[in-house]
């Protein structure tokens, strides 16, 4: 949440803000804010749990781990038995969660691009559009590089491919968004 109180909910908060302005401060109050922070967990949770609790059954190895966090597919190559179903139900999980949370930012953006090429000023249309550019590259950076660690199927080879992408996703990415989401601040261009 950001210090004014208002939730900064990535598809939400923008569709919200473009689609309906008049209302976006009674929509996006504290307690909707708790809300979806605290559900995002929560699935994420019961996502990853299953799959898990099913892995610590099979972990006989050392416990060190050739990955910079303790991922899902990284402690499967910690097993000594046969690791097909795990796999095979980790990699179900991972794709099933990408494409679900990437549909739901696409229909959204379907919503906003409809409302935004009905607004009649030109220069508001470009200011809506500017103001989505910057989430899209960010999206397109997180989105893409975690579906293509995802294309291989194999555990062994998506753990020396997921290992370069991590650093992608946690330092490469946060160090572009302040740069990303400046884009569009007149004193940066």
């Amino acid at each position: 949440m950001s210090n004014n109180g208002r939730c900064s909910i990535i598809t939400d908060d923008r569709y919200i803000a473009i689609c309906k302005p008049l209302h976006y401060m009674p929509i996006m109050n504290r307690r909707v804010c708790t809300l979806l922070v605290f559900s995002s967990y929560l699935v994420s949770f019961l996502i990853i749990f299953p799959a898990l609790m099913l892995l610590l059954y099979l972990l006989c190895r050392s416990n060190i781990i050739d990955h910079f966090t303790c991922d899902y597919f990284p402690l499967l190559q910690l097993s000594c038995s046969d690791t097909k179903f795990p796999d095979k139900m980790g990699y179900s999980c991972a794709v099933f969660t990408l494409m679900f949370t990437l549909a739901l930012i696409i229909l959204s953006y379907i919503y906003l691009i409809r409302t935004i090429l009905r607004i009649p000023s030109t220069s508001q249309r470009t200011k809506a559009f500017s103001t989505c550019s910057s989430h899209m590259i960010v999206i397109s950076i997180s989105y893409g590089s975690c579906i293509f660690m995802y294309i291989n199927p194999s555990a062994k080879d998506r753990v020396s491919l997921s290992k370069g992408i991590a650093v992608l996703n946690t330092s490469v990415a946060p160090v572009l968004n302040p740069f990303i989401y400046s884009l569009r601040n007149q004193q940066v261009k």
